[in-house]
């Protein structure tokens, strides 16, 4: 077992098997190294390229003046290890919606129930603790093991885009997922709230 990072990380959200933190600088050679692996990111995006530092540090220049976004690191709990990114981002607070996004960068991680609770956390976080309303996500309809963790989580399918995504070559669907305040009940932020 590895040792625990020393200072160990900033915790934000914690549940029984991953935290969420915020996103680290130091961080930028791991993010780096899960983008640039394609069997990670082959259902982010259709087009699968080559990323350099530059660009990663370029990317973090420009997360950190986006002010409709909230942007975390995924901790496996056990062990303090990085292990994904997770966000809300278009956070509309006027309407109380954001769009999700997720992202187990670890391949030793999947399949775990580490995904289904980081969403949790960020269900919670969007509800709780932004005041949103309206969650959406979109997903590919061939990666089904996101699909089910989304579900677990609290979010249902609203509808397809028709085959508007290719990837390798092949068309598939983009399922629309949402999930509202009303439908989810979380804990993580519980202790936050005064007793009535």
């Amino acid at each position: 077992m590895n040792p625990l990072p020393d200072p160990p990380p900033l915790l934000n959200l914690i549940g029984e098997k991953v935290a969420l933190g915020p996103r680290r600088r130091d961080l930028l050679p791991i993010y780096l190294r899960w983008i640039n692996d394609y069997e990670v990111t082959r259902t982010l995006s259709s087009q699968l390229r080559p990323m350099t530092m530059e660009e990663e540090e370029k990317w973090w220049e420009q997360t950190q003046t986006e002010t409709r976004k909230a942007a975390f690191t995924i901790y496996e709990r056990e062990t303090l290890r990085p292990i994904g990114n997770t966000d809300l981002f278009d956070i509309d607070h006027f309407h109380r919606t954001a769009v999700f996004g997720l992202m187990i960068g670890e391949k030793d991680c999947w399949g775990k129930g580490y995904g289904t609770e980081a969403t949790r956390l960020m269900l919670e976080y969007g509800f709780t603790g932004q005041g949103l309303h309206n969650i959406l996500l979109e997903v590919y309809s061939c990666n089904e093991r996101a699909i089910r963790a989304y579900t677990r989580a609290g979010f249902r399918e609203i509808g397809r885009r028709r085959e508007a995504i290719r990837l390798l070559n092949r068309p598939y669907d983009i399922v629309l997922m949402d999930c509202l305040s009303t439908e989810f009940e979380g804990t993580a932020l519980r202790h936050l709230v005064p007793d009535e």
